[in-house]
């Protein structure tokens, strides 16, 4: 057991570093310029984000309060070697539902209104939103972004952990004041379609998305 669990570690360490260097798959992350998160770092973080299990969230509220938000400037932007913006695994790894499991998706994120039901109101958000933020030293207009939960309500994310929440920033190409347009939304429609229909385990689907949004589709085979 703990030589297969030093192979797999090595191996995760071993495509980190592909990507690191411009070697990875499409759609692999690349450092933005300027980043303060040196190397060794960035490769002990993928090791634990890949190969630990997600965490698990408090699950929906009767009464939801604020919930802190890291320290400014503690979090750092990723993006793919195309511009897409992808979440400090550090600050963000994603934290799943404890009231969705694979057993009751029909009465749960399966089920229309369900995730209407448990989202926590724009009175909590929208001061999460802005502290969090200062969190990630995001300073454009925040009409523009999203205040997006890292695995989605309705693929079983948790609705207010701060570990599955972040200011997701516009997408490249999108223009100033438009608005939040981001191509995540569609990928998240489409892993429910597939978790809905049977296609794709729930579990597979919260750990494609939490670890790379761009790639989530191309890691569940669809």
């Amino acid at each position: 057991m703990i030589d297969s669990r030093r192979g797999a570690v090595a191996a995760v360490i071993a495509a980190a570093s592909l990507t690191l260097a411009g070697c990875g798959p499409s759609g692999g992350h690349a450092a933005p310029a300027g980043s303060s998160i040196p190397v060794t770092q960035q490769l002990s973080t993928a090791a634990v984000s890949v190969g630990g299990a997600l965490a698990v969230g408090p699950g929906p509220q009767t009464a939801y309060t604020v919930a802190a938000q890291p320290a400014a400037g503690s979090c750092h932007y990723r993006h793919t070697v195309d511009g897409q913006p992808l979440p400090d695994p550090g600050c963000t790894p994603g934290a799943t539902n404890p009231r969705v499991t694979s057993g009751d998706l029909a009465s749960t994120i399966c089920r229309s209104g369900y995730t209407s039901s448990i989202r926590p109101p724009a009175s909590i958000t929208g001061r999460e939103k802005s502290a969090d933020a200062r969190s990630y030293g995001y300073t454009a207009s925040l009409h523009d972004a999203e205040y997006d939960h890292l695995i989605s309500l309705e693929l079983g994310g948790d609705p207010n952990d701060p570990r599955n929440l972040w200011v997701e920033p516009p997408s490249p190409g999108h223009q100033p004041g438009a608005g939040v347009n981001n191509p995540k939304d569609k990928v998240e429609n489409t892993l429910h379609s597939l978790v809905c229909s049977g296609q794709v385990p729930l579990a597979a689907a919260q750990s494609a998305i939490a670890t790379d949004w761009t790639t989530a589709l191309h890691t569940v085979g669809h």
